[in-house]
């Protein structure tokens, strides 16, 4: 049985997880732009000197641990947007890892 005035609890249930789902995705989308706009800079200038190691430890720790989670209380958004976030920080310890080699391989100024 529904109300007229729109007071029917589970109605505002539904508006109150579509809002969490759309926090949700938008956070994702955040966190992950940030390690792509990293990849994206990196590529350009060929070095990630200035990212830290901790950093990405602790980052790619936090996203396995929520991944974790995701998967216990079944929410592929968490799940995907974290072992997203891993993979691309992966990536960028690859790239940090193979533009430094090549700078101590590169010869010094004549």
């Amino acid at each position: 049985m529904t109300s007229s005035s729109g007071d029917d609890p589970v109605e505002h249930h539904l508006v109150d997880d579509y809002i969490l789902h759309v926090i949700g995705i938008l956070a994702g989308i955040l966190i992950l732009a940030g390690w792509v706009e990293q990849i994206y800079k990196g590529y350009k200038t060929k070095h990630l000197r200035d990212v830290s190691n901790y950093l990405m430890i602790f980052i790619g720790a936090g996203a396995v641990l929520w991944s974790v989670y995701g998967v216990f209380v079944s929410d592929v958004f968490i799940i995907g947007t974290n072992v997203a976030a891993v993979i691309l920080m992966i990536t960028v310890l690859m790239m940090k890892r193979t533009y430094a080699r090549r700078s101590r391989a590169a010869p010094g100024p004549a």
